[in-house]
């Protein structure tokens, strides 16, 4: 029988700290994987990204920035070609009025710029809370947490977030407790460890290089001490 080494218990702010630590030296330069090259591509992009890997919207931006550079062109544009363009994202039909109706109030009612405040960019169809947030953070490097499923997990299954069972829960949580200065990027790391390590069906465990701090694999590995195994008779 394998046994495993013993965790040293972790208060709350240990945890945040080991966390920060951990990622601010390993991934200091993380950042979204969507491609885009100013505001308004970003904005379009995570607009499609919702229910949609962002694989496929990079697949799908080129062309569809191409034919709408901007937001008049996007606003003059028909919701059916619109929808020619993104048809193999998920849901293009709701997402092809949005992304129309989007740019022609972007243009009537913000001049035409992105807006920073997350109460005015919630206003725009096709934008909630974790896209607001997106853009708050990433455009304007505003202390901004966007939860989606990754970061709701992740923080769950590390112990960063308590009895948090809503994204607004969990954001208010990861956004009270993280240094001010991370939490935009803090966004990033638990985004990017929940793709590739830390999956939803079966987490990649025995190639984390953070279980030390993680609940989860406490939880689910947990130690049996050695005056618990059977002794074997010689």
């Amino acid at each position: 029988m394998e046994i495993l080494a013993s965790f040293e218990p972790m208060l709350k702010q240990e945890r945040y700290k080991a966390f920060v630590d951990y990622f601010s030296k390993n991934s200091p330069d993380a950042q979204t994987e969507l491609n885009y090259s100013n505001p308004f591509e970003l904005l379009v992009a995570v607009i499609l990204s919702a229910q949609c890997t962002d694989k496929r919207i990079n697949q799908v931006t080129p062309k569809l920035f191409a034919r709408y550079p901007d937001a008049h062109s996007l606003a003059a544009s028909s919701v059916d070609e619109v929808f020619s363009y993104i048809r193999s994202v998920s849901y293009p039909n709701n997402k092809a009025k949005h992304l129309v109706g989007m740019a022609q109030l972007l243009i009537e009612k913000f001049d035409n710029i992105v807006p920073e405040k997350i109460e005015d960019l919630v206003k725009l169809p096709g934008v909630g809370r974790k896209t607001a947030n997106v853009i708050s953070s990433v455009v304007y490097h505003n202390p901004a947490m966007a939860v989606d499923t990754h970061v709701y997990r992740v923080a769950n299954r590390l112990g960063l977030t308590y009895r948090a069972t809503t994204p607004l829960a969990v954001e208010k949580q990861l956004v009270k407790n993280l240094p001010k200065d991370t939490i935009a990027i803090a966004h990033h790391w638990l985004i990017l460890h929940g793709r590739y390590i830390c999956l939803a069906r079966k987490p990649l465990c025995e190639k984390c290089p953070i279980t030390y701090m993680c609940k989860y694999f406490e939880k689910n590995h947990h130690i049996k001490s050695v005056s618990a195994i059977p002794e074997t008779k010689n």
